[in-house]
């Protein structure tokens, strides 16, 4: 009879190799200490480890031994800064501990230059990428200025939920604004079910209900639905009312990322899309001289 391991005893084995071979490939140099006499393996130490990333050595000693112990995202975060992980390495370590990543604007290895390419082909129709917390990670030149100025806002405010109820110019946009907002609210706690204990879901939802009494109040009716496209009326500040049908491609599982578009129902609203767009074009800043890079059409959230 052969005896399978359970998932839970696999994932921790594998993050304590993982752990292990991050640790072993990095010089103590690289990261700012000595590197000192009789030093028997590569790499870093245990101990040297753990003072970087502030944790205690014993606790970090059995992580590496594949202990059945709990590990936070906020510890995981500074593991991941000690051992110069880059963002791959980085999804893979929360991945093996089971953790959500509690830096939501780090660099989404989803948004890779194609998908940027295919961003901008997409124009005039709006376009962006959302993960399901509905932080904006990519859009086109359309999108942003579909609702509101996205170019004029911080990073850490593109996020659909934190501005259908706090930011008036994108409120001002939504034809159906009370219905949309509670659309939206369910929608966003049927995906927080899978995401509960996740730092930067409860630090959004925090943010919301110190923000809005309508978030306060819609939230507490505890309504879900599940994602899906409908036809929407924007009222778009620079070139009126648009009929667009919104959906949704999922770029993974279903609680991932999502490519989602705006499709014109209209002549009209494909007109102008096309308006918007090239006065999208017309306030950009122009390009810089030879040589000194390119500002990419596509901005990461």
């Amino acid at each position: 009879m052969t005896t399978v391991a359970p998932e839970s005893d696999v994932r921790r084995h594998e993050l304590a190799q993982f752990l292990r071979s991050r640790r072993e490939r990095i010089t103590p140099e690289q990261v700012g200490l000595p590197h000192g006499r009789r030093r028997r393996t590569p790499g870093l130490r245990r101990e040297e480890v753990a003072q970087l990333s502030a944790v205690g050595v014993t606790w970090y000693t059995w992580l590496e031994q594949a202990r059945d112990i709990q590990v936070s995202a906020q510890v995981l975060d500074a593991l991941a800064r000690a051992l110069l992980m880059d963002p791959s390495e980085r999804a893979h370590l929360f991945a093996l501990a089971g953790a959500g990543d509690p830096n939501p604007h780090a660099p989404c290895p989803t948004v890779t230059p194609s998908l940027r390419a295919m961003l901008d082909q997409l124009e005039p129709m709006p376009a962006c990428v959302q993960n399901s917390r509905y932080d904006i990670l990519a859009y086109n030149r359309t999108y942003g200025r579909l609702l509101c100025d996205l170019d004029a806002l911080a990073p850490e405010d593109r996020n659909c939920m934190w501005l259908a109820f706090t930011n008036d110019d994108w409120r001002a946009a939504v034809a159906d604004l009370p219905g949309m907002n509670r659309m939206m609210a369910a929608k966003f706690r049927a995906s927080m079910a899978e995401h509960l204990a996740e730092p930067a879901w409860k630090t959004l939802l925090k943010r919301l209900e110190h923000g809005s009494a309508e978030f306060r109040e819609i939230w507490a009716r505890h309504e879900v639905v599940g994602q899906g496209g409908r036809e929407k009326f924007i009222r778009n500040a620079h070139v009126g009312l648009l009929h667009l049908e919104h959906t949704n491609l999922w770029l993974g599982p279903a609680s991932g990322p999502r490519l989602v578009t705006y499709v014109p129902l209209d002549e009209d609203t494909r007109i102008r899309l096309d308006r918007l767009l090239a006065l999208a074009r017309e306030s950009e800043v122009p390009p810089p001289p030879a040589g000194a890079g390119r500002r990419d059409p596509v901005r990461l959230g």
